[in-house]
């Protein structure tokens, strides 16, 4: 059997669709699972070894210069890459036109189907229009987890029954003790995910500073990663008011994800970098200031808290008391 996803983003949607991947395989031990994603995420596809092929897009680049003549290479690159095999089922559990389009261009063995959502889940961007691409859509309920919608999606095209744990199955590659990145410390750190490009996601800087100062009193370092110029900014300042922070420098996605990965603790609000933590199974609190918890919390492990809901950020004393319940 040969299957492919189409989700092409965001970094924490991606990241939750791969237990979608370790069900299928649960279930169908010889099939072939190939993903088409956004060229900046391949990486991080490419962690999960049960993904046969990653076949990279990068719509986000090609709509800028459609005209260019090198993009359009590209494209015709990527059309060739899709249509190396047919596929017995094609997955969209994006829900969006352009990512069903997508779907639609992928080859179809004999009796094969394109598979994706029926409906939106609340608040989410699902294109209704998505559906004409479809030859079965499958229902969801308005309140399901990013993790168990796409769970759902592939259980009800493969005739089985969501059930187990739920696998991430994302594997770091082993780094030699000399390759290891110099920021990338020995002794234990907390890493704080502030960075988010919505600024109502935020938590207060007045927050991460007491936390840091709790820290402190453990000695731990506190390390504080950006992805922006206004980020970076945010960083420093908030590292001037803390005795044990360090900021680091531009790091790849790659990097953010070992620095993830060997984290003694993760504090972060609902972002991808966060959910990535959350996957490897750190002691991991999410913060949800501005966003329902319930579609992306971390519900797999007893190492990670959850904390905070739309429009009720939680409070510095609740993510203390997470911290003593994780490092004990």
């Amino acid at each position: 059997m040969n299957i492919l996803i189409v989700r092409v983003s965001s970094l924490g949607d991606v990241v939750h669709n791969m237990p979608m991947v370790s069900d299928i395989r649960r279930h169908y031990s010889g099939a072939n699972i190939d993903w088409v994603v956004e060229e900046g995420y391949s990486g991080l596809v490419r962690m999960n070894p049960d993904v046969r092929r990653i076949i990279p897009i990068a719509l986000r680049r090609w709509r800028k210069n459609l005209l260019s003549s090198a993009i359009r290479r590209e494209i015709t690159s990527f059309m060739q890459q899709l249509k190396l095999d047919t596929y017995d089922v094609v997955f969209d559990t994006q829900g969006l036109l352009k990512t069903s389009i997508v779907m639609r261009m992928a080859r179809l063995a004999p009796g094969g189907q394109r598979v994706g959502l029926a409906n939106a889940t609340e608040g989410s961007g699902y294109e209704p229009l998505s559906r004409i691409f479809h030859t079965k859509s499958v229902q969801v309920g308005l309140h399901t987890h990013a993790v168990l919608r796409a769970r759902e999606v592939a259980a009800a095209a493969l005739n089985y029954n969501v059930g187990g744990a739920v696998d991430f199955n994302m594997r770091m590659p082993d780094i030699e003790p000399s390759q290891s990145p110099a920021w990338l410390q020995a002794e234990p750190y907390a890493v704080f995910f502030h960075g988010t490009a919505r600024a109502e996601k935020r938590w207060p800087s007045s927050n991460w500073i007491e936390i840091a100062r709790l820290l402190a009193g453990r000695g731990m370092t506190v390390l504080l990663p950006w992805g922006s110029e206004s980020e970076r900014l945010i960083a420093e300042q908030m590292a001037s008011q803390m005795i044990n922070a360090r900021v680091l420098p531009k790091l790849s996605l790659m990097e953010a994800m070992l620095l993830a990965r060997r984290a003694a603790l993760v504090v972060g609000v609902d972002t991808g970098l966060t959910h990535i933590a959350a996957a490897f199974e750190r002691p991991t609190i999410e913060l949800y200031c501005d966003s329902p918890r319930w579609k992306t919390e971390g519900n797999w492990s007893s190492k990670i808290i959850n904390l905070g809901d739309e429009g009720t950020p939680p409070a510095v004393s609740a993510v203390a008391q997470a911290i003593d319940m994780l490092l004990v």
